[in-house]
Formats: C-alpha cells, structure tokens, sequence
C-alpha cells in the first residue's frame, strides 16, 4: 500500500481579483521506503504539493492519502497530531529555534508526544544526534554551529518522532557543494538503513542523481514519473514535451 496518495490534487490561490492555479489534476503515489526527489523550475508547484503532502497546505480540491488515512476534513488538531506522529520536515533554511541547543531542538517536537517520558526523549534526542554525528556539539545553539551541522540537526529532529516520512524541501540549497553532498550521503543512508521513505523538492542535480523516483513538474502538472534502473531512468509515464532534457542530466 501507498505511503502517500494524492487524487486529482488542484491548489488554487487568490491574488487580489485572479485566481491562480498552483496544481492541477495531479496524482500521485509514493511507495514506503523510496527516496523520491520532485524537481521543477522556481513557481512549478514542488513546494505546493510537498505542503500539501505534509498537510501544511490542504488542497482546493482533490484528496490526499498518508498512510492510509484520508486527511480531507480533518480538524486542525488532527492535522497536526498526524504531522507530529507521522511526518518529519528539513527546510532549506534550516527552521531551528535560535534559543535552543541542539539537543532541545530536537526533542522539541517529542514534547508533542505526551506518551513519552522525558527518560525515553532523552534516549531518542542522544541516539539521533549521534546518528548525524553531532552528539558532541548536543549543547551547541544554531548560531555556534555550521550549515551542515545544523542541517544535520535538522535532520535527527525530524528522524526523532520515527517519522514514517522525511519531506525536504530544497534542503541542500544553502550549503556549499561538498556539505550539501555529505547531507545527501547521510540521508541515502538513513533512507536504506530505516527505510524511512523521503521526499524532495528540488531542482538540485545532485538529489535527483541519488534518487529512486523522479517526479517531473512544470507550470503545477506533473510531466514526467521516472523510476531507476540500473541502466537509467525509465519513465513510467512520460508527458514531456519530446525535446525535453533527461532530468538526469
């Protein structure tokens, strides 16, 4: 069964008098344990339909499915105990709370948690930090630290609530070429290692290099689904324009 599921997704947004269409008919399924990358120029809809998937942005019409259950109609509470239980988020510009060491930001969304004791945080906070090799920066704030390391604060943050789905959102594009590969490295790794299924938006080169899956989007369709194999990608479903340029390349 589908981790993810979206049907006939539209997104629309009002700019005063125009309406504007973020997505459109787009359908999507996304097998547990895949390493999936999103990639479309800036203003295609990648971001949209990553919110919209972490149901921080709900559609305009359409259905959304995370595992298993059907998030339309849900109260915002219920959105955000699934978020909390289900979905961890790496933003690209890091999202860490400035007065908090990193060993507090990562246990800030286990306080969401109320079943966990504050002995059984404090493992999880201690495991996940030593995973992204940061245990010994625990009591470091954001501000002392660098890009990648916080990044890979990031990351064990949102590995610590044993998301079932990591949604990164351009999550290489403020560090330099060989931090953002090492970020990438470490989350192939976790990915192979847990499989816990991520997700990207990106127009990286380098994420849609390492991933399983590509999704293609332009103008808030979806153009392309490819799929790995060993000798490349294949498109199980191809809208491209036939002019178009691998993806990979």
């Amino acid at each position: 069964m589908a981790i993810v599921q979206v049907e006939n997704v539209y997104k629309r947004y009002r700019l005063g008098e125009q309406e504007v269409t973020a997505l459109s008919d787009v359908t999507l399924s996304i097998e547990p344990g895949v390493f999936l990358a999103i990639a479309g120029p800036s203003g295609s809809g990648k971001s949209t339909l990553l919110n919209i998937i972490g149901c921080i942005d709900t559609p305009s019409a359409g259905r959304v499915l995370i595992n298993g259950h059907d998030v339309s109609g849900q109260t915002p509470d219920e959105l955000a105990d699934l978020r909390a239980r289900t979905i961890g988020f790496i933003f690209q510009t890091f999202n860490l709370l400035p007065v908090l060491s990193a060993e507090e930001n990562v246990e800030y969304p286990l306080l969401q948690l109320p079943e966990l004791s504050k002995a059984e945080r404090q493992k999880r906070v201690k495991h996940y930090l030593s995973m992204v090799g940061l245990r010994k920066y625990a009591t470091h704030r954001p501000n002392q630290l660098s890009g990648g390391q916080r990044q890979r604060v990031a990351i064990a943050r949102a590995l610590a609530t044993h998301s079932k789905i990591v949604l990164a959102d351009e999550p290489t594009a403020n560090l330099d070429r060989k931090t953002g590969e090492n970020i990438l490295r470490l989350m192939k790794m976790i990915n192979r290692e847990s499989g816990t299924t991520f997700v990207f938006s990106t127009h990286d080169r380098r994420v849609m290099n390492m991933a399983d899956r590509l999704v293609r989007i332009e103008d808030g369709e979806i153009k392309a689904l490819g799929m790995r194999k060993d000798d490349g990608w294949v498109f199980v479903q191809d809208r491209r324009d036939e002019t178009e340029e691998d993806p990979e390349i």
